[in-house]
């Protein structure tokens, strides 16, 4: 997403509308690196992510997406959905620290 808007977006958008693309870039790398390492942190430990992993992808797709789209159409109650990607958000972040917190108390799994 970030070298379409470089090379694709960069002409058409104003300013402002870039920098908010931008905004939606980092938070979707971010959190998709987050995602990742959940992922891989529940393949290793066995333990279940599904409900962190679901809120990164809510997260992603409306804070993230609500921006994107806000950015090229201009349509500014786009901006209106972002807050509940953030919510998304903190609560992943915290389901996601719960969930490993709980992992590491456990009595490792034999293999």
């Amino acid at each position: 997403m970030g070298a379409f808007g470089a090379h694709a977006l960069r002409s058409s958008l104003s300013a402002d509308m870039l920098s908010v693309y931008q905004t939606a870039v980092l938070y979707h790398l971010v959190h998709a690196i987050a995602l990742w390492a959940l992922v891989l942190f529940g393949a290793a430990t066995g333990s279940s992510v599904k409900l962190p992993a679901s809120l990164f992808l809510a997260g992603i797709a409306l804070f993230s997406g609500s921006l994107y789209a806000l950015s090229i159409t201009g349509t500014r109650g786009l901006g209106a959905i972002t807050p509940l990607g953030g919510l998304c958000f903190l609560a992943a972040w915290v389901t996601a620290a719960w969930t490993v917190n709980r992992a590491s108390l456990q009595e490792p799994k034999k293999r």
